[in-house]
C-alpha cells in the first residue's frame, strides 16, 4: 500500500536464468513484499521457488484454477489477477513439501523409472532367448538368478554345448540336469549371442545404478531415522 492506503502496482519482467531470479529477489525485497503467489505449470515454478524459498511466504497454486477466468491471456495480465487474488484470500494453495522431502521424492521416482526400464530389459531379454529357441525360463524360475546369469553369459560368449551350459547352474536348482539341457539346446546364432550380451550389460548397468540410487536414499533418510 502506498500513500492514504492506496494499492501500488509495479510490473517488471525477469529472465529464468539464476542471475535473473537473484535480481528478481533483490527487487522484491525493496518493495518489501513478504508473500508470493505463482502458478504451477510444468516444472518452471521450481527454479523460481527455490530461489525465493526462506526468504518470504511462498503459494504455488493451480494453473486451471486461474486460466478459467475469461480475458487473462497474456503473463502480465495473469500475474496481475494473480495478485489480486492473493490479496483478497482468494487463493488456494497447492502442498509443496519441505527440501528434503521433495529430494527423497526425486531419488525415488528415479528409482521406479530405473526398475521399469529393467523390468523391460529383461523381459526383452526372454524374447531373445524365444528367438534362438533356448527354454531355460521354463526350468528355471528366475533367468537372472546367479546360474541363471552365469548360463546365458555362457550362450552369449559362444559356448553351445548344453552339457557345459547346463553344468554351470548350481546344485540348489529344482531342474534336473537332463531338463537344463533339453532347455539350453536351442538355435542360437551370432546375432543372438550379440543382442544376450549388450541386454545383460544393460541389466547389470540398471542394477548398479538403483543400487546406487537406494545408497543415496538411506544417506538422505538416515539423519530422521528413529
Amino acid at each position: 500500500l502506498g500513500e492514504g492506503g492506496q494499492i501500488e502496482q509495479e510490473v517488471k519482467t525477469f529472465g529464468t536464468t539464476t542471475a535473473s531470479l537473484l535480481a528478481l529477489l533483490d527487487w522484491l525485497r525493496e518493495w518489501q513484499v513478504t508473500h508470493v503467489a505463482m502458478e504451477s505449470t510444468g516444472v518452471y515454478w521450481k527454479a523460481i521457488w527455490n530461489i525465493l524459498e526462506g526468504h518470504m511466504a511462498l503459494l504455488l497454486v493451480n494453473a486451471r484454477h486461474i486460466k478459467t477466468v475469461p480475458g487473462r491471456k497474456t503473463d502480465v495480465k495473469a500475474c496481475q489477477w494473480i495478485a489480486q487474488l492473493m490479496q483478497y484470500g482468494l487463493l488456494k494453495a497447492s502442498f509443496v513439501p519441505r527440501p528434503e522431502v521433495r529430494q527423497w521424492r526425486d531419488l525415488t521416482r528415479h528409482r521406479t523409472k530405473l526398475i521399469d526400464q529393467h523390468t523391460a530389459v529383461v523381459n526383452r531379454l526372454h524374447k531373445v532367448l524365444e528367438d534362438g529357441n533356448i527354454k531355460l525360463s521354463t526350468v528355471i524360475s528366475d533367468i537372472m538368478g546367479v546360474s541363471g546369469r552365469r548360463m546365458l553369459r555362457a550362450l552369449a560368449s559362444g559356448e553351445s554345448d548344453p552339457q557345459v551350459l547346463a553344468a554351470l547352474g548350481d546344485n540348489r536348482l529344482r531342474a534336473t540336469p537332463e531338463a537344463l539341457q533339453e532347455s539350453l539346446l536351442g538355435h542360437v546364432q551370432e546375432h543372438h549371442r550379440f543382442m544376450l550380451e549388450t541386454l545383460l550389460d544393460q541389466v547389470e548397468f540398471l542394477e548398479q545404478q538403483i543400487a546406487r540410487l537406494d545408497d543415496r536414499l538411506q544417506e538422505k533418510m538416515s539423519p530422521f531415522e528413529a
